[in-house]
């Protein structure tokens, strides 16, 4: 799968800050991990002429219109009314046609599905689908080349990429999930002994908050995810002077220590240096890909994929 999504995507960088590596997913082609997933579906299914429909918190959607675009395949993707314009305009920029419906993933998903039905179009899940569990796996390829780790930590959602990581992994690092205490979806799966319904809100309702985890992802969570913490998002700001963000009223390096101490907690009683921690993505409301990363991030991304980059690349 490496091999066949690699002349599209970008083997994304990893940086080392306050005692963690990061990897930068953010500065991946249309923002995030997710264009990894579409990539690995539309490669590998017949698309008919009809193109390709999706629905997404936003991420997803993207993903699959710079994929599509990318392949000279026609998409429509579904959205609900909760996803930031930052999002809808980054889709719509990569030339889909965009449909609002709802006000939830859910909505949105439902309504991808009759226009599936409907037209004959392939629908490429946000998750749910081999395909994106294979795509997003290529993340945990990438990683364990990259930095020596005992301890992943995962954003969680509707699980593709815990999933897609954790199978790769098969257990050879620790590795942990994190999701909003308002959308706590693989927490209510694990509890049940399977797929279940939670609730979903919150920051997260723009782009983590779909009804339950997949049912393909969830085998390799139960075997090896560790655990799940709930994590009461932090408050992101803009800076008034410069790029990037900031959290609650510290600047610089106070947008890190939360996750420090959150990190030292899971590994204790490791010995630091021996332990690495890493964030999918810890964003606000806005898509932290809208933000301009930070130079040290810019100049990183440009060296290692100077020779990755997409002939569409947006």
């Amino acid at each position: 799968m490496e091999a066949l999504i690699r002349p599209h995507v970008r083997r994304t960088p990893v940086i080392e800050a306050e005692g963690m590596v990061f990897k930068l997913e953010s500065l991946q082609h249309s923002g995030s991990f997710k264009v990894r997933g579409a990539f690995a579906n539309l490669l590998t299914r017949a698309v008919p002429a009809a193109g390709v429909v999706a629905a997404s918190g936003g991420n997803h959607g993207a993903a699959v219109a710079y994929a599509a675009r990318s392949l000279k395949m026609n998409a429509r993707i579904y959205v609900p009314s909760v996803s930031s314009a930052a999002k809808i305009a980054r889709i719509k920029s990569y030339g889909a046609e965009l449909v609002v419906e709802g006000d939830r993933y859910a909505d949105a998903l439902a309504a991808s599905e009759r226009w599936a039905q409907q037209s004959g179009a392939l629908q490429v899940h946000a998750y749910d689908q081999e395909g994106a569990l294979l795509g997003q796996g290529t993340v945990g390829m990438e990683l364990e080349q990259q930095a020596a780790l005992d301890t992943l930590v995962v954003a969680v959602g509707g699980g593709g990429l815990i999933g897609g990581i954790a199978a790769w992994y098969e257990g050879r690092v620790r590795i942990v999930g994190v999701e909003p205490r308002l959308a706590p979806t693989l927490t209510r799966a694990l509890a049940a002994g399977g797929p279940v319904d939670a609730e979903a809100g919150g920051i997260a309702a723009d782009s983590l908050a779909p009804r339950r985890v997949g049912e393909l992802m969830y085998p390799f969570a139960e075997r090896f995810v560790e655990r799940v913490v709930l994590w009461r998002m932090m408050r992101f700001t803009k800076r008034k002077r410069g790029s990037g963000m900031h959290c609650g009223s510290s600047p610089n390096r106070g947008a890190l220590q939360p996750m420090r101490r959150f990190c030292r907690g899971l590994i204790a009683p490791r010995k630091a240096s021996a332990s690495a921690c890493w964030f999918a993505a810890v964003t606000p409301r806005q898509s932290i890909s809208a933000q301009r990363p930070p130079a040290q991030a810019r100049r990183a991304c440009a060296e290692k994929n100077s020779h990755a980059s997409s002939p569409a690349s947006g």
